[in-house]
């Protein structure tokens, strides 16, 4: 998704990639053009003449990658989760703003249009005073019973709901704001292998998340996140998000094949009706599939990437950032204490 999304960036170049298989490494450095390939990215970032970096490697290279970059003096792009436990988000977020790095972490699905309009709507009043949200990320990536390291507890820890329910907390903090308590359950609910690829016997992780969230303004929210839930699209996942409130209700829908709807009702207006994603929202991305809508919003816009690599000269700050990220790494962490201690948790007790 990241060299495709700077390949036509006139001021932006890519010297290296560091990958752990060489020869993938290799072919994908060849098909792009980038003249430089490591298998060590410590000794990448030493050795090249960087501004910034991108991680987008596994789970456990995110917060010690990060943290070389930002020692180093360079901006940072890292995919999500940021860091294995709280504390250590919150450093890297400390560091960036003591370095003042440009910084951004993915949370790829805010810059979705449909979720734009949602989010406009709800911002400026459409459902009045927020009552509840409740929010479900369905996907069957883990349906077969394979060893996934996203499900492995010793790379992943709060299984998928650090790996897609992430996501989801994001959304739910920008449309409603600060999470103030959380009581969660994170369960394993269908079988999976249990050696993992080496043969070795691993802790499997949630496959399955239900939280219960607690907003300052006194909303309340539902969260479900799952991996092993068979939807039948193209992409096998679907994501729904409800918002009522004391005006109104609003629906986002996006079944991952052809359906990105956002519907709307007010008080004394009827059921629920389809509201057009305005053209100015849409902007040039493609919209029957949404998977195209997807790739061309990564790949085409400044929303993401694009528009972090072009305010590294500027360095103008974005959002979300690593702030964010340890945001949302402090909600997974109170998320797992109330899963596993059986109690509700004040996120801001997670330290």
């Amino acid at each position: 998704m990241y060299l495709p999304a700077f390949a036509d960036l006139e001021d932006v170049h890519v010297t290296a990639i560091a990958g752990r298989d060489p020869d993938v490494a290799r072919e994908r450095a060849a098909a792009w053009q980038v003249p430089n390939v490591y298998t060590d990215w410590r000794k990448m970032v030493d050795e090249q003449d960087l501004s910034g970096v991108v991680v987008a490697a596994a789970n456990p290279v995110h917060y010690p990658a990060t943290k070389l970059a930002l020692e180093r003096g360079l901006h940072v792009l890292c995919e999500k989760p940021i860091a294995r436990v709280y504390a250590e988000a919150a450093e890297l977020a400390d560091l960036a703003e003591r370095t003042r790095a440009v910084t951004m972490v993915p949370f790829t699905y805010a810059f979705m249009p449909g979720f734009r309009l949602l989010r406009q709507l709800v911002a400026t009043g459409y459902v009045g005073r927020l009552h509840h949200i409740g929010l479900r990320y369905h996907a069957g990536y883990a349906l077969a019973g394979d060893y996934l390291w996203k499900l492995d507890a010793r790379h992943n820890p709060t299984g998928a709901l650090g790996d897609i329910g992430s996501h989801f907390l994001y959304l739910a903090t920008v449309l409603a704001g600060e999470v103030t308590a959380v009581t969660a359950r994170l369960d394993t609910v269908a079988r999976h292998r249990t050696t993992d690829a080496g043969g070795q016997p691993y802790p499997v992780a949630a496959d399955s998340a239900a939280v219960i969230m607690e907003f300052a303004s006194g909303a309340q929210g539902l969260l479900h996140a799952s991996a092993v839930a068979y939807e039948g699209t193209s992409m096998n996942q679907r994501h729904a998000i409800e918002v009522h409130g004391s005006d109104g209700t609003l629906r986002y829908v996006v079944d991952w094949d052809r359906v990105q709807q956002v519907s709307g009702t007010r008080a004394g207006e009827g059921p629920l009706r389809p509201l057009p994603i305005p053209d100015d929202i849409w902007g040039p991305v493609r919209r029957e599939s949404v998977h195209d809508t997807y790739r061309d919003v990564f790949r085409t816009t400044d929303a993401m990437a694009r528009g972090w690599a072009r305010a590294l000269s500027s360095g103008e700050p974005l959002r979300p950032d690593l702030r964010d990220g340890a945001s949302v790494q402090r909600l997974m962490q109170a998320c797992l204490r109330s899963s596993t201690d059986a109690v509700r948790v004040e996120v801001e007790t997670v330290t």
